[in-house]
């Protein structure tokens, strides 16, 4: 029987030869994790379950990053049962400041290709870019993942995407993910799996590999997943993982459809009211003024969104008025970017860096929140309304280097238009 990379991963997983979409399996998992936002249904789940052995808890993470750092004392509390309860059962504790749960648990050597993975928190499709199935769940649930190392799992259809052409210089994953949004809708995946295929994903640097299969969330997928080649099989190897199993869909496997795109002519993406699918062409926003610019997150906070930002400010201050939050999505890229110069130049420029975490694109720590009225442009992958803390402020989205750009000009700016920037060399 032809099978996807999911259904072929749910199979293997599930002791079984194949599996179609619809059918219920019960498949082992390979890695576990709970963020500190979901701590409290699991902990929850924990007492009622009559002192059942968490045997699994040494292949879970607990991740401080989303009440990081803790903004009241109910948060410092959950922070302090996890803590204990690490040390209780055996679970790897990332604490405050460590880094965004997605970006850990491949840059600690937690993913491989062929694994099955789950997190609280929807954006665990992001380790679909290592060619693993990665998908989101409850708290309660992981917390029988950590009881019984199983969860039940209802076997998605998978849709093809395949990204032809080239980017142009300027034009980044995050403009493709957008643009499938404004195309395909917030509801337009909805409980399916997205497999990317294609030149254009061959040529994406792993950086926006992981933006790519993260921003199947805001599409409503199940899982976002990806081929293995060369370039996965090298990054995984230099951060410690286990032996890769690449998984490969049959020539002849189903697809409930098939969209084809050449992003060659792509125009870099923003999108706008509040909603992750009213995308618009860069160009047909130049000129909204912008009073603020987060660049980060789970989504757009890796190096090489670092340096995209550095590339646009470097030599430069921001426009009057503005200001700029950094949030790095990892303390290792955090120290990276201060290897390279790239924090220097920012904070030169006049931007300003927060530690590593998910506080500041949720509005948890209450950082960075806008004015009534101000418009903030944003390398988020949420713009829902009060997203930042203020109903009465809009949020746009867009790349990096679109972000960084706008916040130079002061208004939304194709980041093409930055004749200083070689956008081919970072």
């Amino acid at each position: 029987m032809a099978q996807t990379i999911v259904e072929k991963i749910l199979a293997s997983h599930a002791g079984l030869a194949s599996c179609k979409p619809g059918d219920f399996v019960v498949a082992s998992i390979d890695f576990a994790m709970l963020t500190d936002a979901r701590a409290p249904g699991a902990m929850k789940a924990v007492g009622r379950m009559n002192e059942v052995p968490l045997t699994f808890a040494p292949k879970t993470a607990f991740v401080l990053d989303h009440y990081s750092p803790p903004p009241h004392k109910e948060a410092a509390q959950i922070h302090g049962r996890l803590r204990e309860f690490s040390q209780e059962t055996g679970a790897q504790l990332y604490d405050i400041g460590e880094g965004i749960c997605h970006q850990l648990l491949p840059e600690k050597g937690h993913v491989t290709c062929g694994d099955l993975i789950v997190g609280t928190d929807s954006h665990s499709v992001t380790q679909g870019a290592f060619n693993a199935l990665g998908m989101g769940v409850e708290g309660t649930d992981l917390t029988a993942v950590m009881a019984y190392g199983k969860l039940w799992f209802q076997v998605p259809p998978t849709r093809l995407i395949e990204l032809q052409g080239q980017l142009q210089p300027g034009v980044w994953a995050k403009d493709i993910t957008l643009h499938m949004l404004g195309k395909l809708g917030a509801d337009g995946a909805n409980y399916q799996a997205i497999e990317y295929v294609g030149s254009a994903v061959s040529a994406m640097s792993i950086d926006d590999r992981m933006t790519l299969c993260n921003h199947a969330a805001e599409l409503g997928a199940k899982a976002a997943l990806l081929q293995a080649d060369e370039k996965t099989l090298a990054w995984l190897k230099a951060h410690g993982a286990a032996e890769p199993k690449p998984v490969q869909a049959d020539p002849d496997a189903h697809y409930i459809d098939r969209h084809q795109i050449n992003v060659s002519a792509l125009a870099p993406q923003v999108a706008r009211r509040h909603e992750v699918d009213d995308i618009v062409d860069v160009n047909q926003a130049k000129g909204q003024r912008v009073h603020a610019a987060l660049v980060g997150t789970c989504t757009n906070g890796r190096l090489s969104d670092i340096r995209q930002v550095a590339a646009v400010l470097k030599g430069h201050r921001l426009a009057p008025g503005v200001r700029m939050i950094v949030t790095p999505a990892s303390r290792d890229i955090y120290l990276q970017a201060a290897r390279e110069g790239l924090i220097e130049t920012i904070i030169s420029a006049g931007g300003s860096f927060e530690s590593a975490g998910c506080g500041t694109c949720i509005s948890v720590t209450g950082h960075f929140t806008p004015g009534d009225g101000e418009t903030v442009i944003s390398s988020a992958n949420r713009n829902f309304k009060g997203r930042l803390g203020n109903g009465a402020a809009d949020i746009w989205l867009g790349s990096a280097a679109t972000v960084a750009a706008s916040a130079l000009r002061g208004v939304i700016t194709d980041p093409r238009e930055m004749d200083h920037v070689n956008w081919s060399a970072i």
